[in-house]
């Protein structure tokens, strides 16, 4: 992506995504979880099929907002659907630079009654982070119930 640590973070803002922002979408999901390493499964579904889920269903039928930076780089993606924390992702170039926060502050401020999500077993860094913003433990399961067959955690925010 070729970020600096420059200013380029505090320029970054986030916008409702439209249709024709689901390759960058896609791209910031698919390099996510691939940078991811072993703390995220492997996904079940090819690049291709990513990219027609988001272009075909995400966009269309869920709240998806882009993190850009001020040349219109994508950084991050969340996506809501109802009550839940559909999927928070940062580019790899940008993690630890405050965009997930501001993801997840603005999910809270979109959901004020409350929000769910799961994150992997073995995503210990992702367990962290939300518990550092609030979220507490309500759920683990064996992963029986998820595509990638993995032991899983679910996390809820309430408001306080």
């Amino acid at each position: 992506m070729g970020l600096s640590h420059s200013g380029s973070m505090g320029a970054a803002t986030p916008r409702r995504a439209v249709i024709e922002d689901a390759g960058a979408v896609a791209d910031v999901l698919i390099l996510s979880r691939r940078a991811a390493g072993d703390a995220i499964p492997a996904g079940v579904h090819s690049d291709a099929e990513v990219r027609e889920w988001i272009r075909t269903v995400v966009i269309p039928q869920r709240e998806v907002w882009l993190m850009e930076d001020a040349d219109s780089r994508p950084l991050g993606v969340l996506v809501l659907d109802e009550d839940w924390v559909d999927q928070l992702y940062v580019a790899p170039a940008c993690t630890g630079m405050g965009l997930g926060s501001r993801l997840i502050e603005l999910a809270k401020s979109r959901r004020p009654a409350g929000l769910q999500l799961w994150t992997f077993v073995t995503n210990t860094a992702a367990q962290r982070f939300y518990l550092r913003h609030g979220f507490t433990v309500a759920e683990t399961t064996d992963g029986s119930g998820n595509e990638e067959k993995a032991p899983d955690i679910r996390f809820v925010w309430t408001a306080p």
